[in-house]
């Protein structure tokens, strides 16, 4: 076990405002509504600075952000080249309408093109977020096409507009669905809870397509607009794609005259160690695996300044070249968000970003991960690539029963509310979901701060484990 503490590596505090945080708090439950609450029982803790990997809390104690917030703070909190992009571009022109070019907007097209996989993906359209990023792709598939459905993964996330939720393959859809979008789920890869019964990732992958194809054949190819698929699903479980499924996907995509939408909002910029995810992924024959529309969003500029959008291909774009797209924003490639957009992809180039997370994911996150998994009976299994992990928790190996229920709440849930509470009280702010526990830090994480992090969930661990027998 390290000696290195919290107090010990966390950096000097940014100015805080202690006096204002209990009067941000009592504003905050006078006014604020919460997404995805239940309203009257939430005591919300009041972050009163941040930088780096860390955060302060109402007191001005420090904590190691192992969550980035909604896993969108890619490179960090207040990084100094992204705060000065902000402010550069404030000084300069606030707002423009998007029907007008600018040079913010402009440079940050051409950066994230070029990023890209492959060469056909040239030309970006701007939203707000992630899910208006879906729901013009969806919109932009659906005109392509001149089809009406779209096929989804279940265990999967898109985002809460009308199409997106709709389209999300998780609880949180269920309350808001009306079965009104078109949309049709099916079950990706995920050899540690088969839907196939396969016990290794070559069964899974083969009988995932199949199931896909299948699917695609039985709701009739001609109606299916595309087949939308987080490139590694985020929220919903962290699931590493086994080899060949993406390239098998994009193959039933051509043979049925489907597009294939690759949703990056959570995977891209960074987060598994590639400026997209779809980059592990080769082709059959080692060529490049491009989607046709690719949705980006979070990591982008780290969630600054809200921004989102749609990469789109050669022949996507010619259905609109003459034909007017009936679809627009009034932020629509803001300059003050995408400023920050070149700015987080400019220091991420610069100062190896992207690198360090797949550094850290190889050499730290993943063995670390694996010495938990050997001790601790709770951790089933760890998946996970760069600085995009989940530690999937059970009641019992052998079964590989969930340590709390699909979809629990309450009382149900009281294990993995323990298990947060212990890390906040040692200085650790953890991402959960259900009944696993995420390891999605800053891309800029240090490896003293990974491994301070892993070591204060592994004491946590223990604790949380010792009251459950």
């Amino acid at each position: 076990m390290s000696t290195v503490t919290v107090e010990s590596l966390a950096p000097a505090a940014p100015p805080l405002d202690l006096d204002g945080a209990q009067r941000t708090h009592d504003l905050d439950r006078a006014h604020v509504f919460h997404s995805w609450s239940a309203q009257g029982a939430l005591d919300p803790m009041v972050i009163t600075g941040a930088q780096g990997s860390w955060i302060w809390d109402g007191s001005g104690r420090p904590l190691l952000d192992f969550s980035s917030q909604l896993v969108n703070t890619n490179i960090g909190h207040q990084h100094p080249a992204v705060v000065r992009g902000i402010q550069e571009q404030a000084a300069k022109i606030c707002t423009v309408a998007p029907q007008h070019a600018n040079a913010a907007r402009s440079e940050a097209a051409r950066l994230i093109v070029e990023r890209a996989p492959g060469d056909d993906l040239n030309h970006v359209f701007f939203t707000n977020g992630g899910a208006e990023a879906i729901e013009n792709a969806v919109r932009m598939a659906r005109l392509h096409t001149g089809r009406r459905k779209v096929l989804t993964r279940y265990r999967s996330y898109h985002g809460h507009t009308q199409a997106a939720i709709h389209m999300t393959g998780d609880p949180r859809r269920w309350p808001n669905d009306t079965g009104a979008e078109g949309v049709v789920h099916f079950f990706g890869p995920y050899t540690y809870r088969s839907a196939f019964h396969a016990s290794t990732d070559d069964e899974e992958c083969a009988r995932a397509l199949e199931h896909l194809e299948a699917v695609v054949q039985m709701e009739g190819p001609a109606t299916i607009a595309a087949i939308v698929l987080e490139t590694i699903p985020g929220t919903a479980g962290i699931m590493v794609p086994p080899p060949g499924y993406l390239a098998g996907v994009r193959e039933i995509c051509d043979r049925y005259g489907i597009l294939w939408i690759a949703d990056e909002v959570m995977a891209g910029f960074g987060r598994s160690g590639a400026w997209f995810s779809v980059e592990h992924f080769q082709a059959t024959g080692g060529g490049t695996l491009a989607p046709d529309l690719i949705t980006f969003a979070k990591g982008v500029n780290s969630g600054y300044v809200p921004l989102g959008g749609v990469l789109i291909n050669g022949p996507v774009y010619e259905t609109f070249r003459e034909r007017p797209y009936p679809g627009g924003l009034t932020y629509s490639g803001h300059p003050l968000a995408c400023a920050a957009a070149v700015a987080t992809i400019t220091a991420m180039t610069d100062e190896g970003i992207i690198e360090n997370a797949a550094r850290i994911g190889a050499e730290v996150i993943g063995p670390r991960l694996a010495e938990l998994q050997g001790k601790h009976e709770v951790i089933g299994e760890v998946r996970g690539l760069g600085v995009f992990w989940a530690l999937e928790l059970v009641k019992d190996r052998a079964t590989r029963e969930p340590l709390v229920p699909y979809n629990a709440s309450g009382a149900a849930a009281a294990p993995m509310n323990a298990l947060v509470g212990a890390c906040k009280k040692r200085g650790l702010l953890p991402f959960v979901n259900m009944n696993r526990l995420h390891v999605v830090p800053p891309c800029t994480v240090t490896e003293g701060e990974a491994r301070l992090g892993l070591d204060l969930l592994d004491d946590a661990l223990t604790e949380v484990v010792s009251t459950l027998s």
